[in-house]
């Protein structure tokens, strides 16, 4: 049509109707070739965006699949050494690995946590040997190490005892910090935490050591396959206070303020696909870089679903990351992480 939409018509004269909308844009064009769509690509997931948590249990030649989580294993410290080198060789970046003593061990207080030749230090020393490329990070809790499953020192009626745990936390983060862990994780989410883990590693020369915190750690139900890996379920009562409402929002805010100004370099969002939301709202509102993790519950529905045939498992694991991407996160936890780097090589 050959007329501008300002132009001025005589009496009587019909007004050509300016072209529909759609036909002037058209979404559709940057859609129409493969290469295109790539780049126009606002948010893109990478092997660099992958850490592979890792279960580590005693014994030898024990590769025990969590019955929970089909393509999970515990795994003895001799066979770490093959799964830490073949993760390297794929590409991941990152270990997180937890520790799941013999119930033997365990104690009301969590001391084997913090022993020098415990599960974890000595797995550590695996890892660095066996894969010297691969950022090992720790998770600091003690939820595996207690005889009563809980994260911490118990008050004599049951409760968690936030103040007397924060020297045991010094004491395992310290230990972790002397056989090798790169990041420490502190998991637990007790008040003051971050900044007694901080403080003790600055103390005794390990400055360099970062603390990614679970600055906002829900008390969610998609945990439950975890605790069968990491034999955590607590004996008794939950952790509800400890550990976030999930019907909040504001405080993880505040929770995430307060684990920056304790000194953490990293904060994590847990779980990660029913808290995109949360998620977001931390990368607008703090210059810190974000981990998110898309947890047990969560990996265990789209592989269940998957092997149902009920979804295209490959497909739907690819989406529920891009997705943990997209709403903020610098870098995913994932069990996935092997079969995505495979992917994305």
């Amino acid at each position: 049509m050959n007329y501008s939409p300002g132009e001025n018509f005589g009496p009587g004269e019909e007004v050509p109707p300016l072209p529909p909308e759609y036909l002037v844009r058209r979404p559709r064009r940057t859609r129409s070739h493969p290469a295109l769509r790539r780049l126009v690509r606002e948010n893109t997931l990478t092997r660099d965006d992958l850490i592979l948590p890792l279960f580590v249990v005693e014994g030898s030649n024990v590769y025990q699949e969590v019955s929970s989580m089909q393509g999970v294993y515990r795994e003895s410290l001799d066979r770490l050494a093959e799964t830490a080198k073949r993760a390297e060789q794929l590409g991941v970046p990152a270990l997180i690995l937890f520790g799941v003593p013999p119930r033997d061990q365990k104690d009301a207080e969590g001391r084997i946590s913090w022993a020098p030749d415990g599960i974890v230090q000595r797995a550590l020393e695996v890892v660095e040997r066996s894969a010297p490329s691969l950022l090992r990070i720790v998770d600091l809790c003690f939820c595996e190490y207690t005889d009563h499953g809980h994260c911490g020192v118990l008050t004599p009626d049951g409760h968690l005892d936030n103040d007397a745990t924060l020297p045991n936390l010094e004491l395992q983060a310290i230990s972790l910090a002397d056989a090798g862990a790169q990041v420490i994780a502190p998991s637990g989410m007790l008040d003051g935490g971050v900044a007694a883990i901080r403080n003790a590693l600055d103390e005794v020369g390990h400055a360099e050591v970062s603390i990614l915190a679970y600055a906002v750690k829900y008390a969610s139900g998609f945990y439950g396959p975890f605790r069968d890996a990491a034999d955590s379920a607590p004996a008794f009562g939950d952790r509800s206070t400890y550990q976030m409402d999930p019907a909040n929002a504001e405080e993880a805010l505040r929770e995430a303020r307060m684990d920056i100004e304790q000194g953490a370099d990293i904060l994590m969002v847990k779980p990660a696909l029913p808290y995109l939301d949360i998620l977001q709202r931390l990368k607008r509102t703090f210059d810190v870089p974000l981990a998110a993790y898309q947890v047990s519950g969560e990996y265990a529905m789209i592989k269940a679903a998957g092997q149902k045939g009920w979804i295209d498992e490959e497909r739907v694991m690819l989406e529920s990351l891009l997705s943990i991407k997209r709403a903020g996160a610098n870098m995913i936890l994932t069990y996935y992480a092997r079969e995505v780097a495979k992917l994305l090589r």
